[in-house]
């Protein structure tokens, strides 16, 4: 039996970020901890040891795959079992806590992935529960009817039972309250509101409580949606009719941009439509209603990550380089909540897999794309206080040029000095020498970043 009030925490004061300064990076504990060789999984305790070099990144927000207890010691973490316990194979709750206080030692906050639109589908102590079920359902927890049915497994909750979804609701609290983390990603919430005939009323509903209940206790939390059908129901207000979330994963931005990097040749990258989703769509004006990434470990896991996916056969070439690293750029100026995936910072190949610890070594073999990355930072953070607008809500497309595969865009957040920033940005195979753009207003611009600076590589 844990006792939830033993752990003692440490007295560091710790503030969140404002939503618009969070760069997030994506972590799986099982192998963020590990050096090469090294047989997963990690604990907590070893990732502990990882964030002094986030910080040093500039990070400010770690994503954190699913902790909650799954069958075995290796999982990507989206097969819960026991949604009240900590892994075991990452050192259990108070290994956890430990982790969550020292990342805010250092300024970082720390997100949790739940997994509320299917559970198990294997080990689970909730399936059948107390002895009764309708045909080969899953009993008092699950529907017992094709309301059942998930991509993953028949194991939908039953959100029209009161019991579940305080059951649910509770674990909510308990991740924010007892383990103090700053903000939940709740995974596929597109299966929690729909099933595979039609919309599903409690589940709406559900989601609408969930985020009623964080904004009432600890509004400064963030709670993000992986929906990813684009709807901006998702984070409307609920008292316009939407589910309440503060942001959601868009894959709008990331399926396009990920494939104008990768594609081999300049025909196959239209600028238009690069153009287009850099400048996507903010609900309300707001540009954190929206996580922008061109690597999660969903299409790391399937495409390959950036640099493998760019060259199989040199995935650590120049080219690959080149383009991996306009995806970092592209990421760290366009409007939205930046998410880098772990070891995106120093080119980590191949992908993403629960056996594979990071390419660590590289950070030191590539330390000047590691400098890069801190610096695409700090001006996204304006750490410098000369970037403001890269951080705000606005932006205006100033150039495309399709036939030569170059954009450039200003960004700005109140305007004026320190503030109006202009990214300027070459998609294509031809370095210029001499390319002119018109600026949006007269004075002294000054260069701030200029990605082909040897010192990067």
């Amino acid at each position: 039996v844990y006792d939830p009030d033993a752990f003692e925490w440490s007295e560091t004061p710790f503030t969140m970020p404002v939503w618009d300064d969070l760069v997030m990076m994506e972590v799986h504990p099982g192998t963020f901890g590990l050096d090469p060789g090294e047989a997963p999984p990690a604990t907590f305790d070893e990732c502990i040891e990882r964030l002094d070099h986030l910080a040093d990144l500039g990070i400010n927000a770690i994503a954190l795959m699913p902790v909650a207890e799954f069958p075995g010691d290796i999982s990507w973490g989206y097969n819960p079992t026991g949604l009240y316990a900590v892994e075991h194979a990452y050192g259990g709750p108070d290994a956890l806590k430990r982790f969550v206080d020292a990342a805010h030692e250092r300024g970082i906050a720390v997100f949790g992935d739940v997994v509320y639109n299917h559970w198990g589908p294997m080990d689970m102590d909730l399936w059948r529960f107390d002895g009764w079920s309708e045909g080969p359902w899953g009993g008092i927890f699950f529907y017992n009817d094709e309301r059942a049915v998930t991509p993953w497994g028949d194991t939908r909750p039953d959100y029209g039972r009161g019991e579940v979804r305080d059951f649910i609701k509770d674990n909510v609290r308990m991740w924010l309250e007892e383990f103090r983390l700053d903000g939940l990603r709740f995974d596929a919430t597109k299966f929690v509101r729909r099933t595979n005939w039609g919309d599903l009323a409690e589940g709406w509903s559900l989601l609408r409580e969930m985020n009623d209940m964080i904004d009432a206790l600890q509004p400064w939390k963030i709670s993000i949606a992986e929906d990813m059908d684009g709807d901006s129901w998702i984070t409307r207000p609920t008292g316009n009719g939407g589910a309440g979330f503060d942001s959601q994963w868009d894959p709008v931005f990331m399926h396009p941009m990920r494939s104008a990097l990768i594609a081999p040749n300049d025909a196959d990258r239209d600028m238009g439509t690069i153009a287009s989703i850099v400048a996507g769509t903010t609900e309300q004006g707001d540009a954190s209603k929206r996580v922008i990434y061109v690597e999660s470990h969903d299409e790391a896991a399937t495409g390959g990550r950036i640099p493998f996916a760019i060259d199989t056969g040199d995935p650590l070439g120049w080219w690959s380089r080149k383009r991996a690293t306009l995806g970092i750029s592209v990421l760290m100026t366009s409007p939205g909540l930046p998410m880098l995936l772990q070891g995106q910072e120093f080119l980590q190949g191949g992908g993403f897999s629960d056996t594979q610890p990071l390419a660590w070594n590289q950070a030191e073999d590539f330390a000047g794309i590691v400098d890069m990355t801190r610096d695409l930072i700090a001006l996204r953070r304006n750490l410098a206080g000369r970037t403001a607008g890269l951080s705000g809500n606005h932006i205006n497309i100033l150039h495309v040029n399709h036939d030569a595969k170059v954009m450039a865009f200003q960004r700005w957040n109140q305007g004026g000095f320190g503030d109006d920033t202009v990214v300027v940005l070459n998609f294509g195979n031809t370095a210029y020498q001499d390319y002119r753009i018109g600026m949006p207003h007269g004075g002294t611009w000054r260069l701030r970043f200029n990605g082909d600076a040897t010192i990067y590589d």
